[in-house]
């Protein structure tokens, strides 16, 4: 392994796991749903970084196409499920009023 592409995965993975725990900190610390929202919603950037980090191998070679494709559907489930929680939370809130 040459040293761009540990340097790459070191950078992607440890900014990732930096997303997941500050992600995890603020579900644990917040209470409203809306800051619990966002909180998941880093968690789950976190875990996008990891996986790219996975599937680089360096400049000349192309990368692992499968994180890649697991990223991207990933982000689609993601933005569909924050969709669909702020329905909720929405719902929820008029239902206090």
């Amino acid at each position: 392994m040459t040293g761009d592409v540990l340097y790459a995965q070191l950078l992607y993975g440890g900014s990732g796991i930096l997303l997941v725990l500050l992600g995890l900190w603020s579900f644990l610390v917040h209470a409203p749903l809306l800051r619990k929202l966002i909180a998941i919603n880093l968690m789950g950037a976190g875990v996008f970084h990891i996986l790219v980090g996975i599937a680089y191998r360096g400049i000349d070679t192309p990368p692992d196409p499968v994180p890649h494709a697991l990223v991207l559907t990933g982000i689609v489930v993601a933005v569909s499920a924050t969709a669909l929680a702020l329905a909720f939370g929405k719902r929820l809130d008029q239902d206090d009023d």
